[in-house]
């Protein structure tokens, strides 16, 4: 295993603090065998060889260097459910599968971030405890409409509502008027709006059938939320942006149909992106069945055709971002026999993007397309929809020298006992990777090295959109 060689230098000021050696740097452009100079946390040249004197060299050693992922989608729910998780157990967990970013949602904390108090006091708690970057959401819902400029002026990175029930009674679901009236005000402050798109009636429609039938079932909790849940709430929320002119950012999106309207939408050019997760290219219905509560989550785990259909619509361009939806609870909320009051939520932070490059090399190879496409969506596509690209999201200079070394080898089986989240739950449990994150730095600083914690990690830094 290759460890980072630290040299005494007799250092003047223009001295590097360190050279990336001997990897594949991978861009959404292609792979290169570049080196990596580093001073100060950012990247300040990429070039075939290096040859300024330098503070330390990390030797990459032919594996691939990829930019930090940028996970715009996590529930670490602090302050008030840090027993759920935590931001120190998920930023780590987050670090350790090949994250240098994430944004928190405004729900499962509590309370939620709804005003700029609340986003105030978890981003205090957040550069205490992370140990990677972050941006914090706050919450659309009804009777906060007055808030909304508290929270961009304060930093958020966008808004994010439920078009359902959130299962969270603090953070009840936007009425349709509520959304409307929220995105306008928005689009005037210049703050995307992010919704969980389903239907909250045909939800509840489609769950009273299932009910009825005396059914509590995996197999009926699918029943319960028919593509047609989402495609109702996306076609609504489509609308809404077009009327209003706001940006909005559909997260997990989680079927082919559903990535149809929105690709239909941006050609009317409505400001829209779509966020899929990874479960919903790696895991499907009979997995569902199979695995139970680690699996359950909201919109549903879909079928193997349309789980071939969204690596389709991935490979051509269809989904902007890709994110975890880190959703993660107590042992105790996962065990009921009946599958509907069990919390729906998939912890996969760790390994869900590394199964996901295991994935995509099945088609050409480490070396083909499959790993520019995914640092577009894990990475550069990410940073440009949240306006953090002049310093996140590609390996280039000036940016932020924020990045993996990630390698691939032989089958690894995932075990419960490698999971640094709170609670050692995944539906990933079992599976097997050829994908291996080895080492993560943030801003030039590591983070994870060589299957731990590195000595003297640095604190997360909050970052704010540019607007």
């Amino acid at each position: 295993m290759a460890k980072t060689k630290h040299y005494l230098a007799q250092a003047e000021p223009e001295h590097l603090d360190l050279v990336v050696r001997g990897g594949r740097i991978v861009t959404p452009d292609g792979i290169r065998e570049m080196e990596l100079g580093i001073l100060q946390g950012t990247i300040v040249q990429v070039a075939p060889e290096i040859h300024d004197t330098t503070h330390a060299t990390l030797e990459a050693n032919g594996r691939y260097i990829f930019p930090g992922i940028i996970d715009a989608h996590v529930h670490f729910n602090e302050p008030g459910r840090a027993e759920w998780e935590g931001l120190a157990h998920g930023s780590l967990a987050l670090a350790a599968g090949g994250g240098t970013c994430f944004f928190d949602m405004p729900l499962n904390s509590e309370p939620p971030v709804l005003d700029a108090a609340g986003l105030r006091e978890k981003r205090t708690l957040a550069e205490q405890q992370s140990c990677i970057d972050f941006a914090l959401w706050g919450g659309l819902v009804p009777g906060n409409l007055d808030k909304l400029a508290g929270l961009r002026d304060v930093g958020a990175i966008g808004l994010k509502a439920f078009m359902a029930n959130s299962g969270i009674d603090s953070f009840p679901r936007v009425d349709a008027k509520s959304l409307y009236e929220g995105m306008k005000r928005a689009a005037k402050l210049g703050l995307l709006v992010a919704v969980h798109a389903e239907d909250d009636a045909l939800a509840a429609k489609f769950t009273a059938v299932q009910k009825a039938k005396g059914k509590k079932d995996a197999k009926a909790w699918l029943a319960s939320r028919p593509v047609e849940v989402e495609l109702a709430a996306i076609r609504q929320a489509l609308e809404f942006a077009g009327e209003t002119g706001c940006a909005l950012h559909i997260v997990h999106v989680s079927s082919p149909e559903g990535l149809a309207l929105i690709t239909e939408a941006r050609g009317q050019r409505v400001d829209v992106t779509a966020e899929t997760c990874s479960h919903y290219l790696l895991l499907n219905d009979k997995d569902v069945a199979k695995l139970g509560a680690p699996a359950k989550c909201a919109p549903p785990i879909r079928d193997e055709q349309r789980r071939v259909a969204m690596w389709a619509e991935l490979r051509a361009g269809h989904i902007q971002t890709v994110g975890s939806d880190h959703s993660p609870s107590p042992p105790d909320m996962k065990t009921s026999k009946d599958f509907f009051a069990i919390w729906g939520g998939i912890a996969g932070v760790q390994h869900g993007f590394q199964l996901l490059m295991s994935e995509a090399i099945k088609v050409g190879g480490p070396s083909g397309p499959a790993l520019p496409m995914l640092a577009a969506v894990l990475a550069r596509n990410v940073a440009r929809r949240f306006r953090l690209d002049g310093r996140k999201g590609l390996l280039t200079e000036g940016h932020d020298a924020d990045f993996s070394l990630v390698e691939f080898g032989d089958d690894h089986k995932i075990t419960a006992d490698e999971l640094w989240t709170r609670h050692r739950i995944s539906p990933y449990i079992g599976r097997t990777t050829k994908a291996r994150v080895t080492h993560t730095y943030v801003r030039g600083c590591p983070v994870w090295a060589d299957g731990g914690v590195a000595s003297g990690a640095p604190k997360g830094q909050f970052l704010r959109p540019v607007i």
